[in-house]
């Protein structure tokens, strides 16, 4: 059996089939894993506490994996893991991650381990180039090119997002070439565009919007932004995108609506504001406004709300803010785009090309931050090996 790529998908779809068949996974990178390295530095999620339905539903599209999730939850996921001697824990939001003090390069050692001591071998600096004319995959390797032998092959190339780790998505053109009519990439969990007034990216860049709710196409999240320069980021804004993205698509700009008070009902903080004077100073201090969120309502409202407590209360909990446009590709978390649904087959074949197999995020599919990124990786890497794997070698 022949892996191309080394991300999670491709070791999990390693260690499923090296148990019945001699595995040689090729990846263009000095190591496997990279995107492990990376995703680890801002906290590893190894997957999320979610199961059944509640996992499947951050999905999209809908039910196009449920069968693997069904099959390897993010239970089974932990189970992996601790065979291997990382023990992992649940912490925030549900958010599964690896026991204090185990580093993602240990979590990455131990994976590579137990695919050598099942007999995997790593082919390092291995590009995929494209096909041969009975669509066999070109590999290079120091200038020098060839084409591995085997009864099927499993591509794990990875997306678009974190070029640094070798995910850049030039694969297209390949798949392309034979019949494979590949989606462009877009962005997904990363930042949005805001045409700020100076005084917000002068004064407020860098500074948190703690316990807000954002709604963008009928979808609303409550949690945390992060004012940038550039616009908006964080863990409120990341399941929007999707929503934002839909709606860039139809029209040059659009809005999300920023809730700042979501704990409180607008009759609540009208009554707060009876009897109160209208400025700016009893507003902060009567409904604990910080600096950043009174810059706000004052950049996308006009003076009249200032002097009416209704219209006030009404922007602090439907503040209409203006996206022009997402992040670039190359800074998001993750990306839709690359292999379409409908050219797969059930089991992850390329329809028409029995013997090629695409999985991870070279797969137009969805998801949120928070472990299920990993967790849909893992699971594919699972259900294409499991369904490959049978005691007799086919190479």
């Amino acid at each position: 059996m022949i892996i191309i790529g080394g991300g999670p998908a491709g070791l999990m779809a390693a260690d499923v089939l090296s148990p019945y068949h001699r595995v040689s996974l090729y990846e263009k990178g000095k190591t496997v894993g990279r995107k492990f390295l990376v995703a680890g530095k801002g906290g590893f999620n190894l997957t999320n506490s979610a199961q059944g339905a509640e996992l499947k539903k951050e999905y999209a599209p809908a039910h196009f994996l449920d069968r693997v999730l069904d099959d390897f939850d993010s239970n089974a996921v932990r189970q992996w893991l601790n065979e291997m001697g990382i023990p992992t824990f649940v912490g925030s939001s549900g958010r599964v991650f690896p026991e204090k003090g185990i580093k993602p390069v240990e979590v990455l050692n131990r994976i590579r381990e137990k695919l050598t001591s099942q007999g995997v071998q790593f082919f390092l600096e291995h590009e995929f180039v494209g096909f041969t004319e009975h669509q066999k995959p070109i590999l290079r390797h120091r200038k020098q090119e060839f084409v591995p032998k085997a009864d099927a092959y499993i591509f794990a190339l990875g997306g678009a997002s974190w070029p640094v780790t070798g995910a850049t998505g030039h694969w297209r053109s390949a798949f392309d070439a034979i019949g494979i009519t590949t989606l462009p990439f877009q962005a997904s969990n990363c930042g949005i565009h805001v045409d700020w007034p100076d005084t917000i990216s002068a004064h407020h860049a860098g500074k948190p919007l703690k316990n807000v709710s954002i709604s963008a196409g009928g979808k609303t999240v409550k949690g945390e932004a992060l004012i940038t320069d550039y616009g908006l980021e964080g863990n409120a804004i990341y399941p929007i995108v999707p929503q934002v993205r839909s709606a860039l698509q139809k029209e040059t700009s659009t809005q999300i609506y920023l809730d700042l008070k979501p704990n409180n009902t607008p009759e609540q903080l009208i009554k707060k504001l009876k009897g109160k004077t209208t400025d700016t100073q009893t507003y902060a201090k009567t409904l604990n406004l910080k600096n950043a969120q009174l810059a706000l309502l004052k950049a996308f409202t006009d003076k009249t709300v200032f002097q009416n407590p209704n219209a006030l209360v009404h922007a602090i909990k439907q503040l209409p803010i203006p996206v022009h446009s997402l992040r670039p590709v190359e800074e998001a978390i993750s990306t839709i785009g690359g292999i379409p649904i409908a050219a797969l087959n059930p089991d992850f074949s390329l329809k028409g090309f029995p013997h090629l197999f695409a999985i991870g995020e070279m797969v137009d599919w969805d998801t949120i931050t928070g472990g299920f990124l990993l967790q849909a990786c893992f699971a594919m890497g699972k259900g294409v090996g499991a369904s490959l794997s049978s005691p007799h070698d086919l190479h």
